[in-house]
């Protein structure tokens, strides 16, 4: 592993350990790879805005409890100091632990809660989001700045198997959040949204959050909404965080003036795609098809991308990669960090050999070189950034 792929774990970073896992080390005398004996094997959770390179190194008990939805990037230890394989791959600082004033936030939800006292979305985005699992989106919403989540269906149309907000009782992993248990109105929705992207420094709305299911099953409530928005503001993004099932739908929104969409997906093949979001009447090709819908339509596009390092940088995945970013013309990628149990994740999708890797930072050099027009990032950038220079740090 390169030095050069080293960087001190950021601000906002964890460690944990890893029970019934035995880490994998260098010997310090021999300089060769050898199994720890003491202990449990450490793994670190690299914040926002950062992207891993490389999985801890262990080796999994059979009794081992399957580990929570979080990433397992390795970790080092140099002069007192703990270092991770990873890239810095924006420079946004929207959700930098630092960047939040405890006070300031409960003090802005406590008004937001005041100002729209029947409004279930708000009590749920404050109470739920904001104060219960210090959602970073709600937070900013909570003091009135940059993107603001719009969680808007209760149900979905895929079974992740690494789902973050349902999970079938008999598994033995826990969702990290509850999901929104109510279909929102359009009257809920343009209620707080108008008002932020009046006033927030860099205003983005999305549909489709973490606490909710599939948000293009309530397409025509959000199609409402995205009408009478406009009517009050022209200022600001409308964005949709979507699984791109229904690309029928998207054209729809995107008639009435949605600006962007994210899809994520764990693969740009099929076959691993199908297999981690066993979908419900979609296809994998629907995601395509969504993509280039909102293109035509003149809108940005990018992909949540799920990256599993050993498995994203196969030369496989690489050229799956390269026919989708061709095939949709993609306007960025967001190389995201997977939250999910390694072993646990190949086991239920049936992977065995991951085939050949060429490394996370090397796959990146490449699609940057033959496509220097597709962005890299972690967020949803605001109208600011897709109309003008994408690379202004606009969070300072």
């Amino acid at each position: 592993m390169p030095v050069d792929e080293w960087i001190e774990l950021p601000t906002g970073g964890n460690l944990y350990e890893l029970p019934g896992r035995k880490g994998i080390g260098i010997d310090v005398e021999t300089g060769a790879m050898r199994l720890c004996e003491k202990g449990w094997a450490v793994a670190a959770f690299i914040p926002p805005a950062h992207t891993g390179l490389y999985m801890a190194a262990y080796e999994t008990a059979k009794d081992a409890p399957t580990l929570p939805l979080f990433c397992y990037t390795a970790a080092g230890w140099l002069n007192e100091k703990i270092y991770v394989p990873a890239v810095r791959i924006e420079q946004d600082i929207r959700q930098e632990a630092e960047g939040y004033a405890e006070e300031q936030i409960e003090t802005g939800a406590t008004n937001l809660l005041a100002a729209y006292p029947h409004n279930r979305l708000v009590k749920h985005l404050m109470e739920n989001c904001c104060m219960t699992y210090t959602c970073p989106a709600a937070r900013n919403l909570a003091i009135g700045r940059w993107e603001c989540p719009v969680p808007v269906s209760p149900a979905c149309n895929a079974n992740c198997i690494g789902c973050i907000s349902f999970q079938p009782e008999d598994e033995t992993i826990i969702s990290t959040q509850d999901r929104l248990t109510f279909k929102p109105t359009a009257e809920e929705i343009i209620e707080f949204t108008v008002p932020h992207l009046q006033t927030a420094p860099f205003p983005l709305i999305s549909f489709g959050q973490g606490c909710e299911g599939e948000p293009l099953l309530m397409w025509e409530t959000i199609r409402e909404a995205i009408i009478e928005i406009r009517k009050h503001t022209q200022k600001g993004s409308i964005n949709i965080n979507t699984n791109g099932s229904m690309p029928k739908a998207v054209k729809a929104l995107c008639e009435v003036g949605l600006n962007s969409i994210r899809v994520s997906t764990n693969s740009a093949r099929k076959n691993i795609y199908t297999s981690y979001y066993l979908p419900n009447n979609y296809a994998f090709e629907d995601l395509f098809e969504s993509l280039k819908t909102v293109r035509s339509y003149g809108g940005w596009t990018s992909i949540n991308y799920f990256v599993f390092p050993g498995m994203t940088d196969s030369i496989e995945e690489y050229e799956a990669l390269r026919k989708l970013i061709r095939e949709t013309d993609l306007c960025m990628i967001q190389w995201r960090n997977f939250n999910i149990d390694p072993d646990w994740y190949l086991g239920k999708i049936g992977v065995t050999d991951t085939g050949e890797s060429m490394g996370v930072k090397q796959m990146m050099e490449l699609i940057r070189e033959e496509f220097p027009n597709v962005k890299f990032g972690y967020f949803n950038p605001s109208m600011e950034r897709i109309k003008g220079n994408f690379e202004i740090d606009f969070a300072h």
